[in-house]
């Protein structure tokens, strides 16, 4: 009985410890700031002229070794009537001596991000390079204020011609 007794007591002691959020390691505390639930106002679609609008949860994962951002996004036409929604997920994590960030959504969309330009606890610029035959893009959040955040979007179309913006918008934290 003594040995169930210290057993819970060990146990409840350790509950607290696993409880506690995971903090980002290493380069991934330069852009901790991105960590939380955020909803978008109305954005842009630069190429439709349509809006968007929808959530970002951004989560510490793997012990403080990834992040994992997951949205909902609503689309809607010049008259605010909706046109479609999906889903998208990116993983953020270090490797070779740089963040990466691969990119998934529901309408079957890939974008592998090779590099960051990151300034500490202020933006984080990722890039996917254009190919011969293929675009490239860029994704930018900028820390507009303490609990908001600017997020540019675009192409980088191949041959070296200049960034395309295909949408612009910010996000207000929730928590």
């Amino acid at each position: 009985m003594r040995a169930l007794a210290l057993t819970l007591v060990f146990a409840a002691l350790a509950i607290p410890a696993l409880a506690q959020p995971a903090t980002p390691k290493g380069t991934l505390a330069d852009i901790g700031f991105l960590v939380g639930d955020w909803t978008s106002g109305t954005g842009k679609v630069a190429d439709t002229g349509d809006t968007d609008r929808g959530g970002s949860k951004i989560t510490v994962e793997a012990d403080g070794a990834a992040l994992l951002r997951q949205d909902h996004t609503e689309i809607f036409d010049a008259h605010g009537k909706a046109t479609g929604a999906f889903h998208q997920i990116m993983l953020i994590y270090p490797e070779g001596g740089t963040l990466h960030a691969d990119y998934s959504d529901g309408e079957g969309h890939v974008i592998h991000y090779v590099r960051a330009e990151v300034v500490a606890g202020r933006s984080v610029v990722f890039t996917a390079p254009a190919q011969a035959a293929a675009p490239g893009f860029r994704l930018t959040y900028t820390l507009i204020a303490k609990n908001q955040l600017g997020v540019l979007f675009g192409l980088l179309p191949p041959g070296g011609a200049p960034f395309h913006e295909i949408a612009s918008g910010s996000l207000h934290k929730a928590n």
